[in-house]
């Protein structure tokens, strides 16, 4: 358990016959909060498949998370090669959140991806927004010791990517397997699938083969269900 969790779960008390947070921001919308990045301080609780491929660096008076080139990376079997994930976190029901801006060339393929469920360099999900679907790009995708695969059960046609930052959400439901991608707008997903694969992992962010920024990420717990205890 990371540190981060142990003084999170650290500040529920209990007040009465009622279980209770404190209202120091440990929670948001009912749940329970697992980590929080704005890259003002760097970024030394990430770890990138290419360190070299990353900066921390500054833009209108913020901090952002840049994917500037390729990653030095060749993985055991066809997946993403920019990969930097969270330290010491692995969840299995989450939601997660992050502002973003693609800053690679126009095409097809041009992507973001975050990853989650990630066990090791050959056993993870990943979600690879891109500006056109087709079986390798725009979907929900399973690598497990062999190439990706597309496992999305509904998909758009694909994002628009411009120079604008974009908010990009995804709610995974480890018991039931649900997975749901969001972009921009938070009440409709974009894609959506159903697997239990891999019940909990590590959660990242990085690209197939492209460059992009990241900053303001959440990580969120499953919904608390509070109930009223007698003690």
């Amino acid at each position: 358990m990371s540190k981060t969790v142990r003084t999170l779960i650290g500040a529920v008390c209990v007040v009465g016959a009622s279980v209770c947070f404190a209202e120091l921001g440990n929670t948001r919308d009912g749940r329970l909060l697992l980590f929080e990045e704005d890259f003002e301080t760097g970024a030394s609780r990430w770890e990138m498949t290419d360190p070299d491929a990353w900066a921390v660096r500054s833009e209108d008076d913020n901090h952002i998370f840049a994917l500037e080139r390729p990653s030095d990376y060749a993985p055991k079997v066809r997946s993403p090669l920019n990969i930097a994930l969270i330290r010491d976190l692995s969840v299995g029901s989450f939601l997660f959140e992050a502002t973003v801006k693609q800053t690679g060339r126009d095409y097809d393929h041009r992507d973001l991806c975050f990853f989650f469920g990630h066990r090791d360099p050959s056993k993870f999900y990943y979600v690879h927004l891109a500006s056109k679907a087709d079986p390798h790009a725009h979907s929900i995708f399973l690598v497990n010791d062999t190439a990706r695969v597309s496992i999305a059960e509904v998909r758009t046609e694909g994002v628009v990517w411009d120079d604008e930052a974009h908010r990009v959400r995804i709610i995974r439901d480890a018991k039931s397997g649900s997975i749901e991608v969001f972009f921009d707008d938070m009440e409709r997903p974009i894609m959506s699938t159903v697997d239990k694969t891999f019940v909990s992992g590590a959660i990242g962010v990085g690209s197939f083969d492209d460059t992009g920024t990241f900053d303001d990420i959440l990580v969120l717990g499953p919904k608390l269900e509070i109930q009223n205890r007698r003690f």
